[in-house]
């Protein structure tokens, strides 16, 4: 089943996010916090945006608020954030929980993947990506350490971008 089918979300300005839109596109969605030590991967994640848009990718940003309060702004606090101090040009959606009882949708699909050191389950910090295929199948996850310029995930995007 594909991510883009069986999710709704909102974006950060409000309104649905349409997931079904990247469909034929690669997407690394990421759960994002703008004060959390891991914070500057945001410049990576746009370097990513930057380098590989043209050719069928996106970041995704889902802000979260349960490690810490790391992200404890509103919709436009965050988008503020993300602009002025990184100049984030992809996406961002609502902000949502990704563990417990009341994970979003979208984190119940994703948290079945097994990263390289076979962790499946709960998020286990901000800055936790996933790497989403064309065909909105779940093609990777990557510890919220594994900077988002590092060989391996650069490898899975290039392996994930539509032919």
């Amino acid at each position: 089943m594909s991510v883009y089918d069986a999710v709704e979300i909102e974006s950060l300005q409000g309104g649905p996010a349409n997931l079904s839109q990247y469909l034929g596109k690669a997407v690394l969605i990421v759960n994002v916090a703008s004060k959390c030590g891991l914070t500057p991967q945001y410049a990576g994640l746009e370097r990513l945006q930057e380098t590989y848009a043209a050719r069928g990718f996106t970041v995704l940003g889902v802000p979260c608020n349960q490690f810490m309060g790391q992200e404890p702004g509103t919709s436009e606090e965050i988008a503020e954030f993300c602009s002025a101090t990184y100049g984030v040009t992809f996406p961002l959606t609502e902000k949502v929980d990704v563990n417990g009882a009341g994970r979003h949708p979208l984190y119940q699909h994703l948290v079945t993947e097994a990263d390289a050191e076979g962790h499946t389950g709960d998020i286990r910090w901000n800055f936790e990506k996933f790497l989403v295929s064309a065909d909105g199948t779940v093609a990777a996850r990557f510890a919220p350490q594994t900077e988002p310029e590092s060989a391996e995930v650069v490898a899975a995007v290039e392996a994930a971008l539509p032919a």
